[in-house]
């Protein structure tokens, strides 16, 4: 017999609610579950970052959390972070800068320097690759990476300050 419990959560701006055994990872069941396939499974053991969400606004490893333990959370998948007619600004650098090849890391790139930007929005080029450490990239070299997230970071700061100079 195999129990289930109800995880509550609100996941790209939307409520959801599902039914999940206890020891289900919070990358399946974005995947399984809710069908945000852009969260990606590289490794399951937190090495490679493929999988990186953002859990209350902090970029985390989705393969390292219960779903459960993300009860009553807020999560921003890859799917919640633009659209197709409005791109989100490191998504529209990494094209840009041809910061992806294959394509399979670029979601966990994404939300880890969303995560850093987040938190220092005018980071160096040191910091941008010490904040991508635990994300690994098998076909650029991260130049590329590292240049757009830098380029984000400008085109981020020349949009607050653009809002900024409309509201004063």
């Amino acid at each position: 017999m195999s129990t289930t419990v109800p995880v509550r959560l609100k996941v790209n701006g939307v409520k959801e609610e599902i039914d999940v055994q206890p020891r289900l990872l919070l990358v399946h069941a974005l995947r399984d579950r809710l069908g945000l396939t852009g969260t990606h499974v590289g490794c399951d053991t937190s090495n490679c970052g493929a999988c990186t969400v953002h859990l209350d606004g902090r970029a985390v490893k989705s393969c390292t959390v219960l779903a459960v333990q993300a009860d009553g959370a807020t999560v921003t998948t890859i799917e919640g972070m633009g659209s197709e007619d409005q791109l989100h600004p490191l998504q529209e650098a990494f094209w840009n800068d041809h910061g992806l090849q294959c394509g399979y890391c670029t979601p966990g790139m994404i939300m880890a320097a969303a995560g850093l930007l987040a938190e220092n929005p005018n980071p160096t080029e040191e910091e941008v690759r010490h904040a991508l450490e635990g994300n690994l990239c098998r076909c650029t070299g991260y130049h590329n990476i590292v240049r757009a997230v830098l380029d984000a970071a400008k085109t981020k700061s020349a949009t607050v300050a653009q809002q900024q100079e409309v509201t004063a």
